[in-house]
């Protein structure tokens, strides 16, 4: 399955603020993050994912089909990249879907790249170290919880 990234606008903003939720439950088995009373799962900067020039989001769509498979989202911040979020739906996972997201999250900008797996999953860890050492050829450090490498 091919795969293709699509700009979210501000007007798909209320659709990836859902799948944005789905992600920070399934995330809220290892990272602590808690519910609200409205029934949301907090997440800080949001909106300015649509304000800052330095914010990235991207859906994931099946590129014959322009099919929803998941979101990306990143920041640069000066000559760094860093993943912040990134979700394929379950029933698309192992299909190289994510491998694709990130290989052509990495192929946009050159520089140094930041990716922190959700911290206590050992699926999120391995899934990085997968796709980060096939990207890299193993030319990358882990560092107190974070895959690093310079795609220069």
């Amino acid at each position: 399955m091919n795969i293709y990234l699509d700009k979210v606008s501000i007007e798909k903003k209320k659709i990836l603020y859902k799948l944005l939720q789905y992600s920070l439950f399934e995330e809220s088995l290892y990272d602590g993050n808690e519910m609200n009373n409205n029934g949301e799962f907090n997440y800080k900067d949001f909106d300015n994912y649509f304000l800052e020039d330095s914010k990235y989001v991207f859906f994931i769509k099946e590129q014959v089909t322009n099919k929803l498979l998941g979101f990306v989202m990143f920041s640069k911040y000066f000559n760094e990249h860093i993943i912040e979020e990134i979700m394929v739906i379950p029933k698309y996972r192992k299909r190289n879907i994510g491998k694709q997201t990130a290989f052509k999250c990495f192929d946009m900008f050159k520089g140094i790249w930041k990716v922190s797996p959700s911290l206590g999953s050992k699926l999120a860890y391995k899934f990085w170290e997968k796709v980060i050492d096939e990207y890299t050829n193993n030319k990358n450090e882990y560092i107190n919880g974070t895959f690093i490498f310079n795609n220069k």
